[in-house]
């Protein structure tokens, strides 16, 4: 199935849920804020969403600085 990541296409197997998504882009689910077709996911349901066909995903990482 073919999803966007921040406005890139990815090609993902069918199941696949947003905890599994993070591993996969290499993102640590501590330090991202990630929107699923406009909502906001809370972490704890990272495991519970599952990704469909089409589906857009926003992940917007902390970035410390001075």
């Amino acid at each position: 199935m073919r999803i966007l990541v921040n406005g890139n296409e990815q090609q993902m197997t069918d199941h696949t849920n947003i905890a599994a998504l993070l591993e996969m882009v290499g993102v640590n689910p501590e330090q991202v804020v990630t929107e699923h077709n406009g909502d906001i996911i809370s972490p704890e349901r990272y495991g519970a969403i599952h990704l469909n066909e089409g589906d857009t995903i926003e992940l917007i990482q902390f970035v410390g600085g001075g």
